[in-house]
Parts: structure tokens; C-alpha cells; sequence
């Protein structure tokens, strides 16, 4: 999710600030950081060069999601294809970090058991000779 959000939001930018599609898409794929994704992008970049639509390598890659999809098809057909692509990586970002609080609220108890055990045996480790030496001293 977060390399389709990055993948929409750096395009999204690009082409608002008056990017060629094509060199956008070039730049999308060379900043993706995620190589599946990259070799999507360079698909989506050749159907484009070749005149066909942004909507039809998506598809095909599976790689996007069919709101990505939607999204992309709706603003390519409206002409509102940078703020669409704004738009899917505001979604995707939230999601992201919705994800991501998820995951820490359930492993921040986790750490602490597993660290209060390992604090634990260290005690017991500490504790278990000095037990021995007295239950010595008690009995000899």
C-alpha cells in the first residue's frame, strides 16, 4: 500500500507541476523503490508511448487495486487525473498509517511480556546460586 501511495502521489505531483506524462512515469518508475511496482509502472509507460490509456497495463499488472483502477479511469476520462492521483495517495497514506498504529498497539504489550520475562530469568539466573548457598549452609 505504501508503494502505491508513493506511486500516485509522485506522479500526481509531477503531473501537476506540468510534467510530461511520459517523463513522469519514467521518474514514478525510477523513484518507486518497490521493484514489482517498477516494472508495472515501465508497462503502464509503454502502453502510454504507444497511445493507449493509463487504465489498460493497470489492469492487466495486477498490481494496482481496483480503486487505484477507478480512480485513475475517472480522472483520466474527467481530466482531473492529478488530483485524482492525490487523492488515491491520501487514501493509501491513511490506510498506511492506520496499519501502522494497529500494529504498534498490539505489539507494545508484547514487548513488555517478553521483557518482563527476560528480566524475570535474569533474577531467577541471579537469585538461584544464592538460594543454593544458603540451603548449604542451613543443612551443614
Amino acid at each position: 500500500k505504501s508503494a502505491i501511495a508513493r506511486f500516485s502521489r509522485t506522479l500526481g505531483t509531477l503531473v501537476t507541476s506540468g510534467v510530461p506524462i511520459l517523463q513522469a512515469l519514467n521518474i514514478t518508475r525510477d523513484t518507486a523503490g518497490n521493484v514489482v511496482v517498477a516494472e508495472a509502472i515501465d508497462k503502464v509507460h509503454d502502453a502510454v508511448k504507444e497511445g493507449e490509456s493509463i487504465v489498460t497495463p493497470m489492469t492487466g499488472s495486477g498490481i494496482f487495486p481496483n480503486l487505484v483502477v477507478s480512480m485513475v479511469d475517472v480522472g483520466e476520462e474527467t481530466g482531473q487525473l492529478p488530483e485524482m492521483l492525490l487523492k488515491i495517495a491520501d487514501v493509501y497514506d491513511d490506510e498506511v498509517d492506520g496499519a501502522v498504529t494497529a500494529l504498534t498497539s498490539i505489539l507494545e504489550p508484547i514487548m513488555i511480556v517478553i521483557l518482563a520475562l527476560v528480566v524475570g530469568a535474569i533474577v531467577f539466573a541471579l537469585f538461584l546460586p544464592l538460594i543454593s548457598v544458603i540451603q548449604k549452609m542451613q543443612g551443614g
